[in-house]
């Protein structure tokens, strides 16, 4: 392998320690010198890395990208040389060490060599910003995940009990639907009178077959249990809009890109603003059009060896 840096230093991050190897040394030397250097991964340690790698002038750190180990040593390491740091977090398949003997300093060692001959290319990793507003958006998507699995809750209760709402209602969280499952929770059953007095909007078209599908009853502990589900589900609502109101206090600094991306068909500023938290703004990043789609997922694979195409996985 032919060396391309002169200081070079390979990370083996694990949950508690980080194993440093530095390489140094001209380009022409077979065998740079080496230090290898064992830090714990507490902010303090993190703190002394950083500080060794200036020290030693080393613009040029990788490690891999397995767990989440890595993030916290990259949120420090980032702002080495006031940012003028080249910080590789590469795909572990990418740096498999040959088989052998393995032990942390020598998967340091591996990684450090094959950084200095050039061999190592970096996942994509945003901006810290970018990367934040990432953090709020992927969170409303579990949310709303969280929030559909207590609606099923409630509606396999509701079914449970004898009231076949979801029979006849499109949404029975609308106006209509929740005004009667309010009803039922606080009373553990409705009339078809009292049914007349919640229906609103389109579903008085059905009305006389709602009236059929609330034919059911709750003893107290049905009705209690409904009403704990309720709460639950009106409490994971609450917190979405705080979510919701801390990605629009983000997603301020984007107006241009928001904008642009919210004129494209099928594409409102909700998923605007999941798509700049994913790939960012600077589109620089990536090569071309072909190489976004790929990192995206969006490319079929290709595998293919000796004229013949391997089944995909």
């Amino acid at each position: 392998m032919q060396d391309l840096l002169e200081v070079c230093c390979g990370l083996d991050v694990h949950k508690e320690t980080i194993v440093a190897c530095l390489l140094k040394g001209s380009v022409n030397d077979e065998k740079p010198e080496k230090t290898i250097r064992t830090f714990s991964t507490l902010l303090k340690d993190l703190e002394e890395l950083k500080t060794w790698l200036e020290s030693e002038n080393c613009h040029h750190v990788a490690m891999e990208s397995t767990g989440i180990y890595w993030q916290p040593v990259y949120n420090v390491l980032e702002s080495a040389f006031d940012g003028n740091i080249s910080i590789i977090v590469a795909n572990a398949k990418h740096m498999k060490n040959v088989p052998g003997k393995k032990t942390d300093m020598k998967d340091a060692e591996w990684i450090a060599t094959l950084l200095r001959a050039g061999l190592l290319s970096g996942s994509f990793i945003p901006p810290q910003e970018i990367r934040e507003l990432r953090n709020l958006t992927r969170y409303r998507k579990s949310i709303i995940e969280e929030i559909s699995s207590q609606k099923n809750r409630i509606e396999k209760h509701l079914q449970s009990c004898g009231f076949k709402l979801s029979n006849f209602l499109t949404d029975i969280f609308g106006v209509s639907g929740r005004a009667i499952i309010d009803h039922i929770a606080e009373h553990g059953s409705i009339t078809a009178k009292e049914v007349e007095n919640y229906v609103r909007g389109r579903a008085r078209s059905k009305i006389e077959d709602i009236k059929l599908s609330i034919n059911g009853r709750m003893n107290k502990h049905q009705r209690e249990f409904l009403k704990l589900l309720l709460k639950h589900l009106d409490e994971t609502y609450k917190h979405l809009y705080e979510i919701e109101e801390s990605i629009n206090a983000e997603i301020e600094k984007y107006k241009r890109q928001i904008k642009q991306l919210d004129g494209i068909p099928g594409i409102d500023v909700t998923a605007a603003a999941a798509i700049i938290a994913e790939i960012g703004t600077d589109m620089d990043k990536f090569k071309t059009a072909e190489h976004i789609c790929s990192w995206a997922g969006l490319s079929p694979s290709n595998n293919e060896s000796a004229g013949k195409k391997s089944p995909l996985e």
